[in-house]
């Protein structure tokens, strides 16, 4: 049934007249005019998105601490030992690359979401890979980052694999047009990562509610795994999660960027990390394409001011699903038969 579909109405011409937005499209309309080459620095390393969003007042995980040589790569075991688990990332990484999460450990056995042992050594290997540039942007030498788990939400469980959820918001200047949950699964080990097999799930702009679900590209109603009704999903703390959003436009000067945000059962919303170049599986999540948005804000023209209070009400109001729903005018893509 699927296929039937994709071949009566994916044809470019039709992905086109649904506002779908292309790789190319995205780089040299959006990403190359409204994102300054100076500025990916601040969002391409996490350390300094760590220090502009604190600077700014923006909660982000708890540092443990940063590997830089060869020679502190021993260390990581006296770094992590009083912390019941932990997250090792690469500063330059981009996709998920690299990551690796520890839910619990003895000193001895690192135990990952799946359920896999690893060893120190295993993770001091790792961990020199980071430093080598296995996993960064170009290939170039990293650094190593070690942070805190997020305490994860009780509001989610059922709705992720043993990882934790996190939301993406596309933030075009600083309007926030389209959002999704990534939640993991045991095919993704624990990440939210949707080209390793996570669940993205469209949220509408306006009540954080799930609209749609998809994995590897394909509807799908329950979670994988725990059987959960991903169409009952909705995030908390919305308001303040588009508003935090939002406000990274004025933080890191870029005007196309996709915004990684948690909800940690403790301290709230925080945020992950920035993106200067994020990916469009968005679109395939919410089932609606990007562009009739990006157009609608390209419109208010570039004299006009806005808070971002006032550019989270737009959003909610412009990009509601109902409103959404009410200009389509392409048959919805059915169930999975």
């Amino acid at each position: 049934m699927i296929k039937r579909w994709l071949a009566q109405y994916a044809s470019p011409f039709a992905l086109g007249d649904m506002g779908i937005m292309g790789m190319n499209q995205r780089n040299i309309s959006y990403i190359s005019r409204y994102n300054p080459r100076n500025l990916y620095p601040l969002v391409d390393n996490k350390l300094e998105t760590k220090r502009i969003a604190l600077n700014a007042g923006v909660t982000v995980p708890d540092l443990i601490g940063v590997i830089e040589f060869q020679h502190q790569v021993t260390g990581l075991l006296q770094l992590v030992k009083d912390w019941p688990g932990f997250c090792i990332k690469p500063a330059k990484g981009s996709g998920g690359k690299g990551i690796v999460v520890i839910v619990s450990h003895d000193g001895q056995h690192f135990i990952k979401p799946s359920g896999k042992p690893e060893t120190i050594v295993d993770l001091e290997r790792h961990v020199s890979n980071i430093l080598a540039g296995l996993f960064s942007l170009g290939g170039k030498p990293d650094v190593a980052l070690i942070e805190a788990l997020i305490n994860f939400d009780d509001v989610f469980d059922g709705f992720s694999y043993e990882g934790v959820p996190d939301t993406r918001v596309i933030v075009f200047k600083g309007f926030p047009v389209m959002a999704m949950m990534r939640l993991s699964t045991q095919a993704s080990d624990g990440k939210a990562n949707l080209h390793q097999g996570a669940v993205g799930v469209g949220l509408d702009i306006n009540s954080g509610k799930a609209i749609r679900a998809v994995q590897h590209n394909l509807p799908i109603r329950f979670h994988p795994d725990t059987g959960r009704d991903l169409l009952e999903l909705v995030v908390p703390n919305w308001e303040q999660i588009l508003s935090l959003s939002a406000s990274c436009y004025e933080m890191s000067g870029l005007g196309y960027i996709g915004t990684d945000m948690v909800l940690d059962k403790f301290k709230g919303p925080m945020l992950l990390e920035l993106n200067a170049r994020p990916g469009l599986a968005i679109q395939t999540a919410n089932g609606a394409g990007l562009v009739p948005r990006l157009r609608t804000v390209e419109k208010l023209g570039r004299k006009a001011t806005f808070s971002p209070e006032d550019r989270v009400s737009f959003a909610r109001r412009e990009f509601a699903a109902e409103v959404q729903q009410s200009m389509k005018t392409d048959p919805p893509m059915p169930e999975p038969s």
